[in-house]
Parts: structure tokens; C-alpha cells; sequence
């Protein structure tokens, strides 16, 4: 079979998935792409087809994310938190189906500008590639210190660092002395759900569920579904207006290139930007909505394409936290030494395949979101369980943590699932800084214990 035909039907595969996850509320990149992402490298999908899966997956989840963001006030996922109030503002005037289309168009625009600017700066940045693998571990130290920083517990999160670092190399000695060989993919999958196990320890916890009880289910109101174009397919160019059009497009391409800052920061950044040079809450509402959405796209494109082509490690938060499996998934990707999708694409592969992915993704999730988001909306709000799907990926993160190394495996991810999730609810040391870590870990340990 062709290449293109597996990369369209991968393609496909993750648009109409992670469209319909992106409408559960609550369903976090990380948690839900590093496992699938991982299920497609593992059954053998051609490099070409993980590319094309991941950016449609991507691309789909933040336009999707949007309905319940838009119109029920719940963010969908990490990167919709920063644009609620926003879209708040455009609920409480009667118009959230206006924030919808606003941000949906957004996306769309900022995902198309993200994948030609990602492959050129990638290129460029290809010619230090030697420095940067050379210099990797001073680089994820600085990098992790950086991101820590950055997160929502700054300074807690820059002191936890080395005791975080000291715990991975720890584990991963133990697990070594076991199994005889080291994990990755288990310290990967641990990381990536850890916020989740987190829930399910506070939900189990006699004393800690008292802060999380309710006496009622919480309720939605949604508004009334209009449209106002012909056909099935909405023209975003004309759904945004021209002042938007350009601000998004400003905002998209700056964010594509700053790809090692963190893409929450960026979004929020863009956002306020932006909103504080416009006067009045609709239009302010309106154009924060569209660039911010937007960078949401850009942001996570050019941060998993501009590492992987130019040095083929995870340089970015986004590389190290849901595009992980794209750079290491032992026995088929690694980054020790760098086996991976830079190894096998060129910059016109990682183009063409990458615009194959979006392009499908637009098609599904774009025309669908605009027109049945409501219909949708409340489909997922009656029938889908949100804890059936957290179980979902719980048990495929068990299947391939088994898949690694057993019984040893899973107790592995778990037990850095449970560490890891602790410190990023209660301390805000977010994911993207543990992934950082994670790689750091063995230079630090080295530099400071000699080992």
C-alpha cells in the first residue's frame, strides 16, 4: 500500500478520534496523545503516517476543544484554560456561538501559517544540530530550569528539580538491576497520565475527597444553534474580520517561532497582547478568541516539527510532553542514539505528510464543529462518561507499560504516575518540566553524585 494512502487513512483515524475527544471536557493532550501516538509507532505505522496522525490528532483537538470552552464554560483540554474568560464574556452578552466560530477559525488559520514556518526555521536551526546533541545535557538542565520556572508553581518548581531528578535516575537503577535493560516508555506513559491518577487518589482518599465533593451535578445551559453561511463548509476566512485575519496571523507566526517557551504561556501571552490594544469586550472577546486559538495550533505544530527536524531530540515542551513517542519509543524511535522521525524524513517529507494531516483534520473537525456543536455537545454531556474515558487511557497506559517490561512495567509507570501527578497538582510542576527532567536527569545525577 502507498505511503500516502496509510498516512490519508492515519490521518483520518486521528481526526475523527481525537474530534470527538476534544469534545469531552477535561481530556489532556499529554494523557491522550503520548499513549495513542505510541499505539501507531509500536504496530509499526511508516514514519510517514505517525507524522500525518499526530498533526491531524493535534489540529483536531484544539478545534474541537472549543465546544465545551465556547459553550458551556469548561475548558476542553490544558490549552483552552487561557481563553474561558474570553469566551465567558461572549456567553454572558447571549453570543457563545460567535466565540465558537471565532476561535474555530482561528485554529484553522494558525495551524496552515505554523507548518511552513515550523519546516523552514527547523531547516535553519538544522545546522547547529551537531552543537545541540553535543551539549543535550547542559541543554535540558538550563531548559527544565527554564520551564519550571515558567509553570504554575515557579520557584517550587525550579526547587524541585534535582530532588525530581534524583527520584527518576533512583527508579530507573532499581528497574535496571530487575529487568537488566533501561525503560522509557513507562517513565513517559507515568508523567503523561500523572494528573490523572492524581484524581483517582483524591477520589479514593477518605480525608482528601471531602474538597471535591458536590451536593448536586453541576448544569449547563447552552444556546440555541444558528448559522449564518450556505453549505457544509464555512469559509474562516470570512467568519473572522479583517483586523482578526491579520492579528492572527502576526500572532501565529511569532509563536512558531518561539518553540521552547511553554504553549499555555504563549497562548495567554498572544492573548493579552493583543486584547489590551482593542477597545470594547465584544470585539476585545472576539479577536483575543480567534489569536489565541490560533497559537494554541501554531504553538504545538511548531513545537514538536522544529525540534524533531533540526536536531532530532525534544527541545520544546510540547516535544517532550504529547509528541513524545514522535522521538522516543524504544525498540522503534530513540533518541540514544537519535533513531527517529528525523532520521527518516526530509523537511519536504515532514511538509508534505504534515500538511496531508492538518489538511484532513480541517476537513473533519472544522465543518463538523461548526455545524453540529451544539447537537454534539450535548450528545457527550448526556451519554459519555467522563470517567469511562479516563479508564480508557489508564488501561491502554497499563497495556503498554506491560508491553515494556511486565508486571515491573506498570508498577514502574504508576509509581512515577503518582509522584509525578502530586507534584503537578499541588505544586504546579507541570509536565512539560518532569519530561525535561526526565532527560536531564542523568546529567544532573552525574555532575552532582557522580553517577
Amino acid at each position: 500500500m502507498s505511503v500516502f494512502i496509510i498516512a490519508f487513512l492515519l490521518a483520518v483515524l486521528g481526526g475523527v478520534l481525537f474530534s470527538i475527544l476534544g469534545f469531552i471536557s477535561g481530556t489532556d493532550e499529554t494523557a491522550t496523545l503520548v499513549p495513542t501516538t505510541l499505539i501507531v509507532v509500536l504496530l509499526g505505522a511508516p514514519p510517514e503516517g505517525v507524522l500525518a496522525f499526530f498533526l491531524a490528532a493535534v489540529l483536531a483537538k484544539h478545534l474541537t476543544h472549543s465546544v465545551p470552552t465556547a459553550l458551556m464554560g469548561i475548558p476542553g483540554d490544558t490549552l483552552a484554560v487561557p481563553l474561558l474568560d474570553h469566551a465567558t464574556t461572549l456567553r454572558r452578552m447571549g453570543m457563545p456561538h460567535v466565540a465558537l466560530r471565532k476561535m474555530l477559525s482561528g485554529g484553522i488559520i494558525g495551524a496552515f501559517i505554523a507548518l511552513p514556518t515550523a519546516v523552514l526555521l527547523g531547516q535553519f536551526l538544522g545546522q547547529f544540530a551537531d552543537f545541540f546533541t553535543a551539549s543535550s545535557g547542559i541543554i535540558f538542565t538550563l531548559a527544565a530550569v527554564l520551564i519550571a520556572y515558567f509553570s504554575k508553581g515557579k520557584w517550587a518548581s525550579v526547587l524541585v528539580i534535582i530532588p525530581f531528578a534524583f527520584f527518576i535516575k533512583s527508579v530507573d537503577q532499581l528497574t535496571f538491576a530487575a529487568l537488566d535493560h533501561h525503560l522509557s516508555i513507562n517513565f513517559f506513559l507515568g508523567i503523561a497520565v500523572g494528573p490523572m491518577v492524581y484524581d483517582i487518589l483524591i477520589a479514593a482518599s477518605s480525608s482528601a475527597r471531602l474538597n471535591v465533593l458536590r451536593d448536586k451535578p453541576k448544569e449547563y445551559h447552552l444556546a440555541p444553534e444558528t448559522k449564518s453561511w450556505k453549505g457544509y463548509f464555512p469559509n474562516p476566512f470570512k467568519i473572522l474580520t479583517k483586523l482578526q485575519k491579520i492579528l492572527t496571523a502576526i500572532a501565529t507566526f511569532i509563536s512558531s517561532l518561539t518553540f521552547v517557551f511553554s504553549p499555555v504561556g504563549m497562548t495567554s501571552l498572544m492573548g493579552e497582547a493583543v486584547g489590551s490594544r482593542i477597545k470594547g469586550a465584544y470585539k476585545k472577546s472576539t479577536t483575543s478568541l480567534s489569536v489565541m486559538n490560533g497559537v494554541t495550533e501554531s504553538t504545538y505544530i511548531a513545537e514538536a516539527l522544529i525540534p524533531l527536524i533540526a536536531f532530532g531530540i525534544p527541545l520544546s515542551p510540547v516535544a517532550l510532553g504529547p509528541a513524545a513517542a514522535l522521538f522516543n519509543a524504544p525498540p522503534v524511535f530513540t533518541t540514544e542514539p537519535i533513531n527517529n522521525l528525523h532520521s527518516y524524513l526530509t523537511s519536504w517529507d515532514f511538509f508534505i505528510f504534515g500538511l496531508i494531516g492538518i489538511t484532513v483534520a480541517s476537513l473533519i473537525a472544522y465543518p463538523f464543529t461548526m455545524n453540529y456543536a451544539r447537537k454534539a455537545a450535548v450528545l457527550v454531556m448526556k451519554l459519555v462518561s467522563q470517567e469511562a474515558i479516563v479508564a480508557m487511557f489508564l488501561g491502554l497506559t497499563t497495556l503498554l507499560a506491560f508491553y515494556e517490561a511486565g508486571f515491573t512495567g506498570v508498577i514502574l509507570t504508576f509509581t512515577v504516575a503518582i509522584v509525578g501527578g502530586l507534584l503537578n497538582r499541588v505544586l504546579g510542576f507541570g509536565a512539560g518540566a518532569q519530561f525535561m527532567v526526565y532527560y536531564a536527569s542523568g546529567f544532573i545525577t552525574l555532575q552532582l553524585f557522580g553517577i
